[in-house]
């Protein structure tokens, strides 16, 4: 697969954009650590193309370095990262395709930072390791959730909040009340304390709600467009707020979604 290399933006799309926060590797795969919290560079990308080309050959369309490729695209874009920049952590400990044959065909494993970022099996069932790849990196509700956690990590969780992740479990469930004891219920239990809290350092933080998120849900799916929309009418209506909380859940929720669009519709 040729790989389209992303446009130069204008010296004045380069300016950094107030409150915009870098789409990280952790908002795009399940990964941990430092690597989690860096934005996804350029250079990042363009050694996974290397990576991907040297054992596969064509670069599979929707595996993780059309992911990489999308996101650093964004980050730049917006300023937030230069076109030779490259993440430390990737520079230090690199990015590996590696290969294993297995009957009818061979096991795919993608790996940034030691850290896999994507698997799949090709051979026999090619069409089906395509749309397994797409799978890899289609960016759940729940992973929104919990990037919201880890990007925002620190905010004491208010009634904004609780609202935006009740619609959130909403959408992956569509039951119209909260699962008892889930993630909705604890965010409302959250604000409720929260409000009755004078000291700071007491209240309950959204990462203390939103970690392991997507295991936490019921089911999970890939976010959506139409998800954004639910979750940010939600956290404005309640929150009072006339802007979403920057790297909260609605951030979160549609640094996933375009993510997931530039995916499906590159």
């Amino acid at each position: 697969m040729s790989q389209e290399q992303p446009r130069r933006p204008r010296e004045e799309q380069r300016q950094r954009q107030p409150g915009v926060e870098p789409i990280k590797y952790g908002d795009v795969f399940s990964v941990a650590s430092d690597l989690a919290l860096k934005p996804i560079a350029p250079q990042d990308a363009a050694t996974m193309h290397t990576a991907e080309a040297a054992v596969l050959g064509q670069p599979p369309r929707g595996g993780p370095e059309d992911a990489m490729c999308a996101a650093a695209e964004w980050n730049e874009r917006v300023g937030l990262v230069g076109r030779e920049d490259r993440t430390d952590v990737v520079a230090e400990e690199g990015v590996t395709v590696t290969e294993a044959e297995v009957p009818g065909g061979r096991i795919i494993t993608e790996k940034v930072a030691r850290q896999v970022v994507g698997q799949y099996i090709e051979g026999a069932h090619a069409a089906d390791a395509q749309v397994q790849a797409v799978r890899q990196s289609a960016i759940t509700i729940g992973e929104a959730l919990e990037a919201a956690g880890q990007s925002a990590g620190g905010k004491p969780v208010d009634r904004g909040d609780a609202a935006a992740i009740f619609v959130a479990e909403q959408c992956v469930t569509g039951s119209s009340v909260a699962v008892p004891g889930g993630l909705a219920a604890s965010a409302q239990t959250a604000a409720a304390y929260n409000e009755e809290t004078l000291r700071d350092d007491a209240k309950i933080r959204l990462s203390d709600v939103l970690t392991g998120a997507a295991v936490k849900l019921p089911a999970d799916r890939a976010a959506n467009r139409e998800d954004t929309e639910r979750v940010a009418n939600a956290e404005l209506r309640t929150g009072g707020r006339t802007s979403a909380h920057p790297g909260g859940v609605v951030a979160s929720v549609a640094a996933a979604v375009r993510l997931n669009e530039s995916i499906t519709n590159p």
